[in-house]
């Protein structure tokens, strides 16, 4: 009985019971060796050596699977295609970035204010009613008038669902998943953004293709930041979830009072510090992206060459990702 697992048991109220035991019994093993490893530690210190390497957790983030495609720092071969891709010539600032913001066809009530958001948060970002254009005469347009990328904002049942990002003159294009969009007026104690143009921080895009998109998000931004502004853009990728913040770093003066001691008999006195104390306040909007395709050239549904496409039979694994 006691090898036998709960879900091998076909009675309900019989099933609960093991399985309660079974994980009162591992709360029980759990305690007794965090009271081992403390003993040790207390006996460490005493003897005046160091205490033993606390074991590291297992996460499903340092359990992945294997990928061949994660860059190294070493890889040359990646750093010779940086020199010669799409966004090179805006990373390298020998270009200024111009975004072209519009909707599709029905847009809802949260998508002017999502896109009013975005225009305070892109540098040199205009926004042009969608109207009756096909996305391909957009895209001619756009190149005509010398932008570098276009962003389509989705909506679906009155509320922003996916964003479409193309790159030009010659792509590519990301289609993002929309989610969990909260815009500036609901975040309590937000700030307002200034227009200087913001510090971009970028983390854990650790695949050939989580480096592609990371580079594709990059080009929509200005390269040379205003630190003055104390502006800054997150772009955090965790289990394939982007998760974008739009915070401003804060400077406060406090001051704090230290008691000094005069001697026997004599009052203390009371010595004002001031202390500098740096906060975040954010700004706003937060929302999260997931990757569903990214795709060679402009937007083409019908003839169109993908790159990456995500397929339900992708997600058979909880350990697998792919940016």
């Amino acid at each position: 009985m006691k090898d036998l697992l709960p879900s091998a048991i076909k009675n309900k109220e019989k099933r609960s019971e093991v399985h309660a035991k079974l994980k009162h019994q591992k709360k029980l093993e759990k305690k007794k060796k965090a009271k081992v490893r403390e003993a040790a530690e207390k006996q460490a210190l005493e003897l005046g050596e160091e205490p033993p390497a606390r074991p590291i957790p297992r996460t499903i983030e340092n359990t992945r699977e294997l990928d061949e495609t994660v860059c190294k720092p070493d890889d040359e071969e990646l750093f010779a295609g940086n020199d010669a891709d799409e966004f090179s010539c805006i990373l390298k600032e020998e270009r200024t970035p111009k975004v072209l913001i519009t909707t599709s066809r029905f847009h809802s009530s949260r998508g002017p204010a999502f896109i009013d958001e975005l225009i305070s948060v892109i540098p040199n970002a205009h926004y042009h009613k969608r109207g009756t254009y096909d996305l391909k005469k957009i895209v001619e347009y756009a190149n005509n008038k010398d932008f570098t990328s276009i962003i389509v904002v989705h909506t679906n049942r009155r509320e922003p669902d996916a964003l479409l990002v193309i790159g030009l003159p010659s792509g590519p294009t990301a289609h993002f998943k929309l989610s969990k969009l909260v815009l500036r007026k609901d975040i309590k104690n937000h700030g307002n953004p200034t227009n200087h143009q913001p510090e971009l921080v970028f983390n854990n895009f650790t695949t050939r293709l989580g480096h592609r998109i990371g580079r594709l998000i990059q080009s929509l931004f200005p390269q040379d930041p205003n630190f003055r502004g104390r502006r800054v853009v997150t772009f955090h990728n965790q289990r394939d979830f982007i998760f974008f913040r739009h915070h401003r770093y804060i400077f406060e003066t406090k001051e704090s009072k230290e008691p000094q001691s005069k001697g026997k008999g004599k009052k203390e006195e009371a010595k004002t510090q001031e202390k500098v104390i740096t906060r975040l306040q954010e700004c706003g909007p937060r929302f999260t992206l997931k990757l569903i395709s990214l795709q060679h050239g402009t937007f083409d549904t019908k003839g169109g060459e993908y790159e990456w496409t995500h397929k339900p039979e992708m997600d058979t694994s909880r350990r697998r990702f792919f940016l």
